[in-house]
């Protein structure tokens, strides 16, 4: 258990309560011999000790590919996108001493160039073994490493509390790397806007722009999150940050060190609601808490476990659930075939649940889509939709219908109707699609109920 702080030490020090430079001399103790703080006492002296242990193993990250823009200027001449160079600067975490280093997905994404500069100004080019949008986490593998570099722990035994000190380490703006300090403001932030699936460690701790990819670490100088985001008008600091938790950072880390393209994440076949203030108090529930399932997958993990609709999940493997992403979050984390604990509240009666979690079913290979040759879809390949593709996709793996993919620029499913890659198509004429080969020959005035980014609206074949 992380011993909690009860001052800043960089209060203390600005105040001129510890001891002088000259009497610390004189009594032979040095900055080597400070001590991480413990007590209110100690908080006197310095984070030193964890900066020398996690410093040396955050780095730099700066990438460079070229995407296609297009010019408005350009395009009034009736000339196309041009290819333009565009670069990233972010920071990243050694996690092992082969050259394994860990940084947010959105720091390298499009880019084909990419170098990563050491604490000690030492270079490296990188090259991506894996890129996880969802859990917008990348690891990159060093080239030309010929000795063991140094690194973080990964500690994932989540036994961080609210209030506990931890230190911000990156590369701010490309100054060069740079630590700051604050506690933990809030564990298991889920409905952040940043990701469907995660669970974030929120810090007041100072990020911003270059810190993407940079480590968060407690007093014991081990990585308990890799910071991603802020929540700011200026585009600054304004003490909201956000990090990875460990637990999703060793997943992703474990799928990429053991071959795996891409994170295999298993689910529990339930969907639910948040319990809100109002149905708590109409299932008379002493506070909102949980998480009231609506859904069950039939023959799914949690069906095979007996979960139920009306059951709230309240946590899993003893880790509470509020939300739909928090329970995504959980499950997440663990391998397909594994076993987790499902604390439920049924009928008011509290009981365990074990369920075995499993890969969603389905097929995510779009391969196989359809291109619609004839009527008003011409020129769109469409899929039918199962929980492996939906998720694939971002989407919901309960949803129903069929997804569009490709659609060609010149075709009159894009000119005519309005159809965009990823739009659900969910019902024509009030009648549920659920075959590609339903949208087939579809005649003028036909109406479309489509699913477009969480919105749903009706377009029509004209």
């Amino acid at each position: 258990m992380k011993t909690p702080a009860v001052a800043l030490a960089a209060v203390l020090i600005l105040a001129g309560l510890g001891q002088s430079t000259d009497s610390r001399a004189q009594d032979g103790v040095f900055a080597d011999d400070r001590v991480v703080p413990g007590d209110a006492l100690a908080m006197k002296s310095s984070f030193a000790p964890v900066v020398r242990t996690a410093a040396p193993a955050v780095v730099n990250v700066s990438a460079r590919g070229v995407q296609q823009v297009q010019d408005p200027f350009w395009s009034m001449f009736g000339q196309g996108p041009r290819a333009q160079q565009v670069g990233s600067v972010g920071s990243g975490v050694i996690v092992r001493a082969d050259g394994v280093v860990v940084t947010n997905y959105h720091v390298i994404n499009g880019m084909q160039q990419i170098r990563v500069v050491l604490n000690d100004r030492r270079e490296f080019d990188a090259r991506i073994i894996l890129a996880d949008e969802r859990s917008d986490l990348a690891v990159l593998q060093l080239e030309g490493v010929n000795e063991r570099l140094p690194t973080l722990n990964i500690d994932d035994r989540e036994e961080q509390q609210v209030g506990d000190l931890v230190l911000a380490i990156g590369n701010p703006f490309g100054v060069g790397q740079t630590v700051t300090n604050g506690i933990i403001s809030a564990l298991n932030r889920t409905e952040t806007g940043i990701s469907d699936s995660g669970s974030f460690i929120q810090t007041d701790a100072a990020i911003n722009p270059g810190n993407s990819g940079g480590a968060l670490v407690d007093m014991d100088g081990d990585l308990i999150g890799i910071n991603t985001a802020i929540f700011s008008r200026s585009g600054s600091s304004s003490g909201v940050g956000f990090a990875v938790p460990a637990a999703a950072v060793r997943r992703v880390v474990d799928s990429a060190v053991g071959g795996a393209t891409a994170v295999i994440r298993p689910w529990l076949g339930v969907k639910g609601e948040t319990v809100s203030a109002d149905v708590a108090r109409s299932l008379g529930l002493d506070r909102p808490q949980g998480l009231v399932v609506t859904e069950v997958w039939p023959d799914g993990p949690g069906d095979r476990a007996d979960l139920r609709m009306g059951d709230i999940i309240t946590a899993i493997d003893g880790a509470e659930v509020n939300s739909q992403g928090g329970l995504n979050f959980r499950v997440g984390t663990r391998e397909p075939n594994e076993t987790v604990r499902v604390s439920v509240l049924r009928d008011g009666r509290p009981l365990i649940v074990d369920a075995r979690v499993q890969r969603l079913p389905g097929n995510a290979d779009v391969q196989g889509a359809l291109v619609i040759q004839s009527g008003g879809l011409t020129g769109a390949q469409v899929l039918a939709l199962n929980p492996a593709l939906a998720d694939s996709l971002g989407g919901d793996p309960f949803a129903t219908g069929v997804v569009v993919g490709r659609v060609a620029s010149n075709s009159y499913a894009r000119r005519g109707v309005g159809l965009q890659t990823g739009d659900v198509i969910m019902a024509v004429n009030d009648r549920a699609v659920t075959s590609p080969q339903q949208l087939a020959n579809l005649p003028r005035g036909s109406q479309l109920l489509v699913e477009r980014r969480g919105q749903r609206g009706v377009l029509v074949v004209r």
